[in-house]
This record gives C-alpha cells, sequence and structure tokens, in this order.
C-alpha cells in the first residue's frame, strides 16, 4: 500500500469509524478499500480505550454492570452512535418486510421504528453484561476481549464491502466502498484478527477465534439477506454489520463450559 493511499485510507477509516473531527480529503474507491481494510485496526485502538474505561470504572468501585454500560456508552461517543444508527435503521427495514426502494426509504428515515429500538436495546444489554464479564478478568485478558470484539466489527464491514457485493444507491458511503476490498486482503486481516484473540480466553485459547469466526458467519448470512432485500450494501448496513459482529464475539468469548 503505497504512503499516499496509506495515509488517505487511514484518514477516511478514522472518519467513518471514529468521532475524530480529521479534515476530509478526497478519497477514490482504492482509498475507500484502504480504509476497509485499515478499519480493524480503527477497532482495535477503540477497543483499548474502551478497556481503559471499563478498567477505570471497576477501580472506582462501580459494579461491573455499571462498568460494562459506561463502556458501551463511551463507545457509541467515541462513534458518534453512527454503528448504532446503522443497525437500528436496517432493522427497521428488515420489520417493515419491505425490499428494494421501498425498504431504502425506510432507512432514510431519520426516527426509529420500534424495530429499531428492540434491537437496539437487546444488543446494548448483550454487550454491556459481556463486559461486566470481562470485568472482572485480568487486564491484559480484558485488553485482548475488547480489541478482538471491535476489530471484528469493523472486519465484517470489511468482509461488506468484498468484490462482487453491490451498492444499494448509487450514492453514499455504501456507493463509495462496495467491491473496493479484494480476498486476499481480507484472509490475512481475519487471520491477524484471530491471531488476537487467541489471548482473549487464555485457558481456551480456541474460543477466541472460533468467537471471531463466528461472529463473520452471523454477519455473512445477514449481508446476504439484505443484499437481497435491498440490492445491495449501505452505510446503514455496514453500521448493521459492526455491531452484530461485535455483539457475537463478546458472547462468544464470555461463555463457559
Amino acid at each position: 500500500m503505497a504512503e499516499g493511499r496509506l495515509r488517505s485510507g487511514a484518514r477516511l477509516a478514522l472518519t467513518t469509524f471514529t468521532v475524530l473531527p480529521l479534515p476530509a480529503g478526497r478519497a477514490d474507491r482504492a482509498d475507500a478499500g484502504a480504509a476497509m481494510l485499515l478499519g480493524p485496526a480503527v477497532g482495535a485502538l477503540l477497543g483499548a480505550a474502551g478497556t481503559a474505561v471499563l478498567l477505570s470504572c471497576t477501580a472506582a468501585g462501580a459494579p461491573p454492570l455499571v462498568a460494562g454500560g459506561l463502556t458501551v456508552a463511551a463507545a457509541a461517543a467515541l462513534t458518534r452512535g453512527l454503528h448504532l444508527d446503522g443497525l437500528a435503521d436496517t432493522v427497521d427495514a428488515l420489520g417493515s418486510y419491505r425490499s428494494g426502494p421501498a425498504a431504502l426509504e425506510i432507512m432514510r428515515r431519520p426516527d426509529v421504528g420500534p424495530f429499531g429500538v428492540v434491537a437496539l436495546v437487546l444488543v446494548l444489554l448483550v454487550q454491556a453484561a459481556a463486559l461486566a464479564t470481562l470485568a472482572g478478568r485480568s487486564w491484559p485478558v480484558a485488553l485482548a476481549g475488547l480489541v478482538t470484539a471491535a476489530a471484528t466489527g469493523r472486519l465484517a464491514a470489511a468482509w461488506g464491502c468484498r468484490r462482487g457485493v453491490p451498492a444499494a444507491r448509487p450514492d453514499g458511503l455504501g456507493a463509495l466502498v462496495a467491491g473496493a476490498v479484494g480476498p486476499a486482503p481480507l484472509a490475512v486481516a481475519t487471520v491477524a484478527v484471530a491471531a488476537v484473540a487467541l489471548a482473549a480466553v487464555p485457558h481456551r485459547p480456541w474460543q477466541g477465534p472460533v468467537a471471531v469466526l463466528a461472529a463473520l458467519a452471523c454477519a455473512a448470512g445477514l449481508l446476504r439477506h439484505l443484499v437481497r432485500r435491498l440490492g445491495g450494501i449501505t452505510g446503514d448496513v455496514l453500521g448493521a454489520l459492526v455491531e452484530t459482529a461485535a455483539t457475537v464475539v463478546y458472547v462468544g468469548l464470555v461463555l463457559t463450559a
């Protein structure tokens, strides 16, 4: 990846996946592909920040569930709630049983419907409860868990931008990133995230990578359904993939035999 392409992709990745107010720059499809591939790295940074919040709250005496809830709130603040908004809009569209332009129009609406509200409540509840469990583990394990979950969420979005997946609209983020990522870099990124996940459950090192693969499989199934219903991906669809995959990882990491 050329230095200029890396710089442009990193800027786009940070502005897409975080709240950082970086100056906007011109981005082409190659920049978009680089940004999506760098998404897991940005997720790792967000996971590290979340770990600091979680452990700080725990050290201050907050009950585990409160610490988990505050960590979820911090994650939403660091991402402008963008992915949560995408999840809510996507679930509202699915809940309408409409497809094509009619479903896309529902996703454009600024309000959140009952299906979206239920999805947000369930996802945030599960994430907070899982984080409460991770709060009781050693800081290296908690760090590996949060980094794995956040990185996997962005990796799922990158897989949603792989070649062959169309955009649902001719404009917007989906149109810029659809089909912009090749399979070989995605495979490398997946191996890298799975390697980090080995440290998330030290006594059963296989559990972390399995959680990553399960999350990607769930995201792939959701993506296939959404492409069939909507005709392709949108920015909201990518947000839904991020939150879905991250939540599945959290569940996978806290399961005990």
